[in-house]
């Protein structure tokens, strides 16, 4: 019987892109990067962008993963908040961290995978609005945008030393007395 091979065709085809980038990188690279041929590759893919799309709906459910293990804690509100966001700030610093070519996979304008990254900050809003929710946040809804903003801005400047202290930050410039309390600042 075969062995499935779609995680190593899925990990050559991530080093592929960060070689060359989705535009450059070819079936017969991944097939080569694989150690396969070119038509054994067909057999776990249809074609380079099925591979790219694949690859990055592996990467965005590992963040939504690491994301929702965060909101079900039982941790502070802050705590939370900031595993949620920091969930973000992984996928982006994570395999393509220095690539100039991550885009490709995590931009919400991507040609190839634009949608999945859409969703995938829609479920991180979804998740941030949920754990507001209950921590009695005014419009949570809201406050769940202002924090994915912030943290979007961050991820433009590469400062992911500094997405603990904006969490806290907003969520005091949100928040109730409860939203002090939790972050473990006065109130």
């Amino acid at each position: 019987m075969a062995t499935d091979r779609t995680a190593d065709v899925l990990d050559a085809t991530l080093r592929c892109l960060l070689r060359y980038g989705a535009r450059r990188t070819t079936m017969d690279d991944i097939a080569s990067e694989t150690g396969v041929s070119r038509s054994a590759v067909y057999q776990y893919v249809r074609n380079k962008d099925d591979a790219v799309r694949r690859l990055a709906e592996r990467l965005h459910d590992r963040a939504l993963s690491q994301a929702r293990a965060a909101a079900e804690t039982d941790d502070p509100l802050a705590d939370r908040v900031f595993g949620i966001l920091d969930a973000k700030f992984e996928l982006a610093a994570g395999p393509f961290g220095e690539s100039p070519h991550a885009a490709e996979i995590l931009d919400e304008q991507a040609r190839l995978c634009g949608d999945i990254c859409r969703s995938f900050t829609g479920d991180l809003h979804g998740l941030l609005t949920d754990v507001l929710t209950g921590a009695d946040i005014e419009r949570p809804a809201d406050a769940a945008q202002i924090l994915l903003a912030t943290t979007i801005g961050l991820l433009s400047t590469g400062r992911r030393d500094l997405l603990r202290h904006a969490t806290d930050t907003v969520l005091v410039g949100l928040g109730t007395n409860s939203a002090y309390r939790d972050a473990g600042l006065p109130s």
